[in-house]
C-alpha cells in the first residue's frame, strides 16, 4: 500500500488495509452518527483521535485530498483532509479501491441525525440559517461547491444556533471569484438536493407537520440571497458619508464579517451628488479572531460574541483593568477556566467548553431573573451542573430539541438513540 498524508500519524499503518472496508472488523470501529453517502464509510479511533475514513477512485481520492487541503489553508470550513491510502491489495490478489482519511469533526451531527427525532420548525430555521451561511462563506472564497446539500454537510451547536461544515468536496471547484452564473448554478444544485432530501425525510415521518419540503429549498435559496446581498451590495450615500461607513462597517461585524476595505466612488446626476460605497468582505469570524487574539479560545462565531460580551461586561465591572488584553488575560483565568474546570470529568463530553460556557452565563441570567438579584457565577455553575447539565440528553438530542422538554424514552426506537460514548468514543466504547 501507499500513504499520502502532511500530518503523519504511524497508527495508520496498522489499520486492516488489505481488508475491504464494508468488511472491517468492529474492533477497528466506533459507533458515530452518519449521514447518506455513495462510498462506504467507517469511523476508526487511533490515539485518542477520531478519523473517517471513505473508499472511492484514486483521482477522485487525490482531486478531494488537495482541495480539502487548500480549502483548510484558506480557514474554510470545511473537514480536514488527513491521508489517502492506495495500492491496495487484498489477501487474494485483489486491487481494493483507495481511501481518503479526514478527521472526524468534534461534536458535530449529520442531518439525519438531528432528523432522528421530530425537528420544530424554528430548529429547522436555525439549520437553514447556518447552511446559507456556509454556501455564502464557500462563494465568497471562490469555492463553487458542486454538490450542496444537507448530506454533504455537519452541523455543530453555536450559542443557540448551528454553525455548518462542507465534509464532501468531489465535485468542488477552487477560483478566484465566483461568476453570478457559477453562483446561480450552485444554489439550484442546492435548491433541487434539498428539496429531494426534505422529501426523503417527510416519507420517513421525520418532517414536522407544520414545514413543506419546497418551502425549505426555497428558504434556503432566499436567505443565501438575503446575507449575499447585505455582504456585496453597493450604497448609495448622499449625506453623513463617514458615519454611514461606520454603520456598514458595524453591520456586516455583528453578522460575523470582516471588512478589509471599502472602495468610493463619487456620482454627480442632476445637481444630486451622492458616493456609492462598497465594502470588500473579506471572510466570517470577526468575533471568533478576535477572541482567539485576546485569549487563545476557538470558539465558533455566536459562541466567541457571547463569550466577548462576558468579557467587556467583566472589563467594565473591574475599575483597575483599563488594558483589553490584561482584561482578557484575567478573565481567563478567574472566569472561564475555573468554570470549565468545575465540570466533573464524567460531564465533559455532554458539550464543548465554548458552549457549556455559554449555557451557564445564560442559565445565570434566568437565575438572577427569577430571583430579582445577581446571585453570582459559583451558585449559577453549581445550579447549571446539579440541575442541567446532569440531566442532559445526549448531544443529538440537545441539537434537536429543547431539553427541558425531552420526549418519552418509551416511544424512542433504541437504534435511533446516540449515546455520549457515541459522540465522545473511547477504548471501552468499541
Amino acid at each position: 500500500m501507499r500513504i499520502t498524508s502532511a500530518l503523519v500519524d504511524p497508527a495508520l499503518i496498522d489499520l486492516p488495509w488489505s481488508t475491504p472496508l464494508e468488511e472491517w472488523p468492529a474492533d477497528h470501529l466506533v459507533a458515530l452518527p452518519q449521514g447518506i453517502s455513495r462510498h462506504v464509510v467507517r469511523f476508526v479511533k487511533l490515539q485518542g483521535t477520531v478519523y473517517a475514513v471513505k473508499e472511492t477512485r484514486e483521482k477522485i481520492a487525490e482531486r478531494e485530498y488537495d482541495l480539502l487541503r487548500a480549502l483548510e489553508r484558506i480557514s474554510a470550513p470545511s473537514v480536514e483532509a488527513v491521508a489517502i491510502v492506495a495500492d491496495r491489495i487484498a489477501a487474494d490478489g485483489e486491487h481494493l479501491e483507495p481511501v481518503l482519511v479526514t478527521r472526524h469533526l468534534k461534536f458535530s451531527l449529520p442531518y439525519r441525525a438531528l432528523f432522528s427525532h421530530t425537528l420544530r420548525p424554528d430548529t429547522m430555521n436555525r439549520l437553514l440559517d447556518a447552511l446559507a451561511a456556509l454556501l455564502v462563506r464557500m462563494h465568497l472564497l471562490g469555492f463553487f461547491w458542486g454538490d450542496c446539500s444537507l448530506s454533504n454537510t455537519l452541523f455543530r451547536r453555536d450559542a443557540g444556533a448551528f454553525a455548518a461544515y462542507l465534509v464532501d468536496a468531489e465535485t468542488g471547484q477552487l477560483h478566484l471569484r465566483l461568476s453570478p452564473g457559477q453562483r446561480g448554478e450552485d444554489l439550484e444544485i442546492a435548491r433541487t438536493n434539498i428539496f429531494g432530501e426534505a422529501l426523503d425525510l417527510q416519507a420517513a415521518g421525520f418532517l414536522h407537520e407544520g414545514i413543506d419540503p419546497e418551502h425549505v429549498s426555497d428558504e434556503v435559496v432566499r436567505r443565501y440571497e438575503t446575507l449575499w446581498h447585505e455582504l456585496t451590495h453597493e450604497q448609495a450615500v448622499e449625506t453623513d458619508t463617514r458615519r454611514q461607513m461606520d454603520k456598514r462597517i458595524r453591520r456586516l461585524n455583528e453578522l460575523g464579517f470582516d471588512v478589509e476595505e471599502v472602495s468610493m466612488s463619487v456620482v454627480e446626476e442632476g445637481g444630486h451628488r451622492s458616493i456609492l460605497l462598497r465594502p470588500k468582505v473579506v471572510d466570517a469570524g470577526h468575533h471568533t479572531r478576535r477572541l482567539l487574539r485576546l485569549t487563545g479560545l476557538d470558539a465558533e462565531e455566536n459562541q466567541a460574541r457571547a463569550l466577548l460580551n462576558d468579557l467587556d461586561a467583566y472589563r467594565a465591572e473591574s475599575e483597575d483593568l483599563p488594558d483589553e488584553a490584561q482584561a482578557a488575560h484575567r478573565w481567563l483565568t478567574e472566569v472561564f477556566e475555573p468554570v470549565i474546570r468545575a465540570v466533573p470529568p464524567h460531564l465533559r463530553g455532554k458539550l464543548e467548553p465554548p458552549e457549556l460556557f455559554v449555557q451557564i452565563i445564560e442559565h445565570r441570567w434566568t437565575l438572577n431573573e427569577n430571583a430579582g438579584r445577581d446571585l453570582g457565577l459559583a451558585p449559577a455553575v453549581q445550579s447549571f451542573l446539579n440541575d442541567v447539565l446532569v440531566h442532559r440528553p445526549d448531544e443529538q438530542a440537545v441539537l434537536g430539541y429543547d431539553p427541558d422538554d425531552e420526549p418519552d424514552p418509551d416511544l424512542i426506537p433504541d437504534d435511533d438513540i446516540i449515546d455520549d460514548d457515541d459522540l465522545e468514543p473511547d477504548p471501552s466504547a468499541r
